[in-house]
């Protein structure tokens, strides 16, 4: 019973471990960057020009997953109805290369989409 109350805090210890790291260092680089005399403006994420909007991007993505297992799960009924498959090893094996097809079918069509713009 007390193991996972370790784990748990261990967990916790780990993910607030990182992230003051991070916000630690990055503070102390910029304060070494300011006293140097380096303009401020290097902090501030600039847009890059031909960038497309990040909600084109993530509704392109999220639908070609949604289409992805959609079509798994067609495909999966197909394989264990008409060629007798077990379920267990058709449905998760198309949901998951089907998923990963759609995902680099986003990847690719942002990247298509970032040279458009």
């Amino acid at each position: 019973m007390g193991g996972e109350i370790i784990i748990v805090g261990l967990v916790f210890g780990a993910i607030f471990g990182v992230f003051y790291l991070y916000f630690s260092t990055r503070n102390k680089e910029r304060l070494a960057l300011i006293e140097k005399g380096a303009d401020a403006s290097i902090f501030v994420k600039g847009k890059r020009e031909h960038a497309a909007p990040f909600w084109k991007v993530m509704i392109l993505n999220l639908s070609l997953l949604l289409i992805g297992v959609g079509l798994a799960i067609f495909i999966a009924s197909i394989l264990t109805n008409v060629m007798g498959m077990d379920e267990d090893v058709a449905y998760p094996g198309t949901i998951l290369i089907m998923a990963g097809l759609g995902l680099y079918a986003g990847f690719t069509l942002t990247k298509k989409l970032e040279k458009e713009e």
